[in-house]
């Protein structure tokens, strides 16, 4: 199965994305997290396009796309999303599945509110809806710089953004380190060495509360269309916590629900156990 590497020029900006599987079939978009890009999904891709249009964009100042400085594009969460919903736009994929994870679940949220019809099921891997999920490390450093902006409480988000740090979210968890290629971390770790791109992380976590705000109107949008949801988890992840993966059967009591013997970034991992469990599943939820 060919992947094919694009880009487009959205808002003035060249952004890139991935694409493979017939344009006709049912489309997923693969919604990625951060420090990561559309690469985190480079062994997915091709399990998935022999069935389906698989389409996993990079946001602006993530992986091959533009990188604008802080004081050039308003990062939000929001200007995010709407690069992404005119990329869609731009692919007429029309509707589609949305498979979201870390940064990729408030991406696919807002997606899904500005306009639910076009959300056909949803496969969250350690993408959080609900505050179970969050763990104990990093968060409560996030939300004291969110409530009181400081260079003394910023050091510590500085601190998750070194290379051992990043690394650690890739193998913190997995059961088998040696499965995850060092590539990944050291090409997210040279990412951020991009001008201005430290600048770019530490605007977006202090956005982070945006998304727990969205939270009561994702979860009456899952209550009031029961969208077919699979709940695909890392469990040995420490950032986002099994807790949130149960959560999802709060609102979706349907929802498929599975805890993996992995960490944060699961497909390094386990890829075809996830590919697998997403045709099954989205095999009856496109019936």
């Amino acid at each position: 199965m060919q992947v094919h590497h694009r880009f487009v020029e959205i808002e003035g900006r060249r952004v890139f994305y991935r694409e493979a599987g017939d344009p006709a079939a049912p489309h997923i978009l693969l919604l990625h997290g951060a420090p990561a890009s559309s690469h985190m999904f480079r062994n997915l891709i091709p399990l998935l396009a022999e069935s389906y249009h698989v389409v996993a964009p990079d946001y602006l100042g993530f992986g091959n796309s533009d990188s604008p400085l802080v004081d050039e594009f308003s990062y939000t969460f929001d200007s995010i999303t709407r690069v992404v919903g005119a990329l869609a736009d731009l692919l007429e994929l029309g509707t589609y599945s949305i498979y979201v994870q870390d940064y990729g679940a408030p991406v696919g949220w807002r997606l899904a509110l500005a306009d639910p019809t076009r959300i056909t099921s949803v496969i969250s891997q350690n993408g959080n809806a609900y505050t179970d999920g969050f763990g104990e490390i990093f968060w409560p450093e996030l939300w004291e710089h969110t409530a009181h902006p400081t260079p003394e409480n910023e050091a510590p988000l500085r601190a998750g953004l070194t290379a051992d740090s990043i690394r650690d979210q890739y193998v913190i968890g997995a059961f088998d380190v040696s499965l995850v290629s060092p590539d990944t971390w050291q090409s997210d770790f040279a990412n951020l060495q991009r001008e201005g791109n430290v600048d770019v992380a530490l605007t977006l976590f202090r956005d982070y509360h945006t998304n727990v705000e969205l939270y009561p109107a994702v979860h009456e949008w899952f209550r009031m269309s029961q969208v077919p949801a699979l709940v695909v988890w890392g469990a040995g992840d420490p950032i986002f916590v099994p807790a949130g993966a149960e959560a999802f059967r709060t609102d979706l009591p349907e929802a498929e629900v599975h805890l993996l013997d992995g960490g944060h970034l699961l497909l390094e991992t386990h890829a075809s156990e996830v590919a697998a469990l997403m045709l099954e599943f989205l095999g009856r939820a496109n019936r």
